[in-house]
């Protein structure tokens, strides 16, 4: 009788800790570099969406955007994964071409919600001849890792801007860190580096390191940022972001990021990932307050998708609730005295911001 008791109790032990180990969900999430802007997101999302819902979300750092999107496909346990918008439509371009391999990877894969937008670095050295990005063709340049999401964005940007890719001798494939090292000691012409500001990357290098190099402008009068901005945006690194290295603001390009998760369907899973979406609609708010400074310019919105992009159903749904939900809490909060109205500008006429 003993022996039965105590076997009951060691059953109902285990049961116990199954329970428990089943009521936390261990997922994961590729991101980027250790000291890129990716990993900060992913850590801002384990923190104030992840955690209070009791899901383990693991931070993992990549080489960037590429190398996420196997991760995202392949690897046990990644459900979450933050990537490129030229990455992303790159792999959709492959497959479109009759890659079956491309298609494989990318067909099942969906979006959660766009992030923001990405600045494009292009660095040499402080001493070097040229200042604008269109003068660095025949440079010998680093795209970044291979697999990284800078690596897709530097040799689609150079082939855009010159209707040519980088030859093969003067494209160098190091990681940041080492591409920002190699420049300095004159081992590389340029450095493309794709990060949203304020970097780690350039706001951890002391002084005397970022007086040896600088940023090329965008110059939006010559052919090659027409070209250029068929695909990317303009965008402006700020001295803010980097007080003790840039004297005034710098005209660049731009990429989106997306939050991306696979096309999932076992009721526990979707279960979590409808758990998640509440979550971040719930702590929106802290995200923004709390998070990277990037967070400041994302918007919990999710607006149409070029052809070929799908939102992950179940997260979309309750996002899609939860935007209807705020924009009718705006609308039903109480009147107040408004200021006197402000006559409209030329230029707010003729982007039709005038309701007048």
């Amino acid at each position: 009788m003993r022996k039965t008791v105590l076997m009951l109790f060691a059953l109902l032990g285990l049961a116990g800790l199954a329970g428990h180990a089943h009521a936390q969900a261990d997922y994961k999430i590729v991101t980027g570099p250790e000291r890129g802007t990716y990993i900060q997101i992913g850590q801002d999302l384990a923190k104030w969406v992840a955690d209070p819902i009791n899901m383990s979300l693991d931070v993992l750092a990549s080489k960037g955007s590429a190398e996420n999107v196997q991760r995202m496909r392949y690897e046990p346990g990644v459900k979450f994964a933050l990537v490129q918008s030229d990455v992303y439509q790159a792999y959709l371009d492959m497959a479109k071409t009759g890659n079956s391999e491309a298609g494989k990877i990318i067909q099942p894969l969906r979006l959660i919600m766009p992030l923001y937008n990405e600045e494009i670095y292009f660095v040499v050295r402080s001493d070097s001849p040229i200042n604008y990005i269109h003068e660095i063709k025949d440079k010998n340049i680093s795209v970044g890792l291979i697999g990284s999401g800078t690596a897709q964005s530097a040799t689609t940007l150079y082939k855009l801007m010159f209707n040519q890719p980088i030859p093969e001798a003067q494209t160098q494939h190091y990681s940041n860190e080492d591409a920002l090292a190699k420049l300095i000691v004159r081992k590389l012409d340029v450095a493309i580096i794709v990060a949203g500001q304020p970097a780690k990357l350039f706001q951890d290098l002391n002084p005397e390191l970022l007086s040896q190099i600088k940023l090329l402008k965008l110059d939006p009068s010559v052919p090659e940022t027409a070209r250029a901005e068929q695909t990317y945006f303009p965008a402006t690194i700020r001295t803010a972001s980097y007080p003790n290295w840039i004297k005034e603001d710098s005209p660049t390009l731009t990429v989106k990021a997306f939050l991306v998760t696979y096309d999932y369907n076992l009721r526990g899973t979707v279960g979590m990932m409808t758990q998640f979406a509440d979550s971040l609609c719930t702590h929106f708010d802290e995200l923004q307050a709390n998070g990277h400074p990037k967070w400041k310019q994302v918007k919990l919105e999710l607006p149409p998708l070029s052809r070929g992009w799908k939102y992950y159903p179940p997260i979309e749904k309750r996002l899609r609730a939860c935007i209807k939900r705020t924009a009718s809490a705006g609308s039903a909060a109480p009147a107040t005295q408004s200021a006197p109205k402000r006559a409209c500008t030329d230029a707010e006429k003729v982007l039709m911001l005038c309701n007048e």
